[in-house]
């Protein structure tokens, strides 16, 4: 009989209380956040399935990530993109969206896609904030106060939860996912 918890259950612990945090106060914090909710049939079972084929922590991680954001804006209409074109070439990591909005490209060109992501990669999990158009108000308003993280323009990466300030990374996700900045 084990006496003390494992490093996995500890791991475990500390993701859920990330989500109870971020559930309790992010609909009260961000109340105007209602996104269309429309989700393809598969959508769903392929974040399932994706995250599931994560390795432990970053599985876990991800999916108190996926929870925490599904829950607190559940009208957030959801993506998956495998990470591949149209050839079927590797082209990024595998990616979960929320939201949604349109996008221009450089030759005028537009096109639906997600407000906010996540994914996970070599080195943790990154959070992507696609709508905010400033590319200095990520580093600006969060990258001091955010803990153990790499804030850039439009993405927020760290190692694993419970290195970052679970507040702060909150707050730039609703931020995101309202179009602030």
């Amino acid at each position: 009989m084990l006496t003390k918890p494992s490093k996995f259950r500890k791991h475990i612990n500390q993701s859920l209380e990330f989500v109870f945090l971020f559930l309790n106060s992010a609909q009260t914090q961000f109340p105007n956040t209602l996104l269309k909710h429309n989700m393809h049939p598969d959508t769903q079972q392929q974040i399932n399935d994706y995250i599931a084929s994560l390795a432990e922590p970053k599985r876990n991680d991800l999916q108190a990530l996926h929870l925490l954001i599904s829950q607190a804006w559940p009208d957030a209409q959801r993506w998956f993109l495998d990470g591949k074109n149209s050839e079927g070439k590797v082209v990024s990591n595998p990616n979960i969206g929320y939201g949604e909005q349109n996008i221009e490209y450089a030759d005028g060109k537009t096109r639906p896609f997600y407000r906010v992501g996540i994914s996970a990669n070599t080195s943790g999990i990154s959070v992507y904030i696609m709508s905010i158009k400033d590319k200095t108000y990520l580093p600006d308003t969060y990258g001091k106060n955010i803990g153990k993280a790499k804030v850039s323009g439009y993405c927020i990466s760290f190692k694993s939860l419970k290195d970052i300030n679970i507040e702060v990374l909150k707050a730039a996700i609703g931020d995101g996912l309202e179009g602030k900045s």
